[in-house]
């Protein structure tokens, strides 16, 4: 089975018909690490999508904040006007939507789990070396049961495109494509853990501007990093013209 997996498309339709037609043809269903909203304009025309394409999709910090399950208070004073912005404008049936979405971790397939932050706390950000080693530390104290073993995990939260495993008991890093690439392939050996974020589909912040997504094929045990370029101006455009903070427009251009 090939998955798209994406995460954090944060209401940008720009960035996701970019994605999507960069990846036609080349899987068989769609998955989702969560944010489906907030931030950019078009979070009713994502969630609207994904109501009828994910295959299944878990809920990230800002659905659940614009859904009105936690509070908009524990934002930062950008989120806070954004999400404000977001919850007036979302229509009832995709703030239902956003309500009844599951939590991380969920298995998919017995092929891969998905997480939004991390396997222990869906806001954890996941960062670096050191991140990663507590995690996988975490996995092997909890997997009692073995469901994890040889199944990677695909994260998302922190709009950081890259990966992570462990073998022989060390933990190494795999970088994202660097532009003008627009792949990076990472086959999954056996025995190893791994650690996967697909990146921001909507607002990447790892410099690159292009949208980020994974590609996992299961049985072939290969994961590819891809980056899609897209109309960020138009994004801009449209935030700007829907009284959205400038900021969440100025930022798409440098992946910041």
């Amino acid at each position: 089975m090939r998955y798209l997996i994406l995460s954090d498309i944060h209401g940008n339709r720009e960035a996701l018909d970019a994605v999507l037609t960069d990846a036609k043809g080349r899987y068989d269903c769609a998955l989702s690490c969560g944010d489906l909203c907030d931030y950019g304009p078009d979070s009713n025309y994502v969630i609207d999508w994904a109501r009828q394409h994910l295959a299944v999709v878990i809920r990230g910090n800002h659905d659940r904040v614009c859904a009105g399950l936690d509070s908009i208070e524990l934002f930062s004073d950008l989120a806070h006007e954004s999400a404000e912005w977001t919850m007036e404008h979302l229509t009832p049936d995709n703030r239902t939507y956003l309500r009844e979405l599951p939590t991380g971790p969920r298995l998919v397939d017995d092929a891969l789990v998905l997480v939004h932050g991390s396997p222990r706390d869906e806001d954890e950000y996941v960062m670096n070396i050191q991140d990663v080693s507590g995690i996988f530390n975490f996995i092997d104290a909890v997997n009692t049961d073995g469901y994890l073993n040889g199944l990677p995990v695909f994260f998302g939260h922190t709009h950081y495109q890259g990966a992570f495993f462990r073998a022989e008991g060390r933990t190494h890093g795999i970088s994202p494509p660097l532009t003008p690439t627009q792949e990076t392939r990472v086959t999954l050996a056996k025995g190893s853990a791994y650690l996967i974020n697909p990146g921001s589909v909507g607002q990447p912040r790892d410099g690159d501007p292009r949208a980020a997504y994974a590609i996992f094929d299961s049985e072939k045990r290969e994961v590819a990093l891809r980056r899609a370029r897209y109309d960020f101006r138009a994004t801009e455009r449209k935030i700007n013209a829907a009284g959205l903070p400038l900021k969440l427009g100025i930022r798409l251009s440098f992946g910041r």
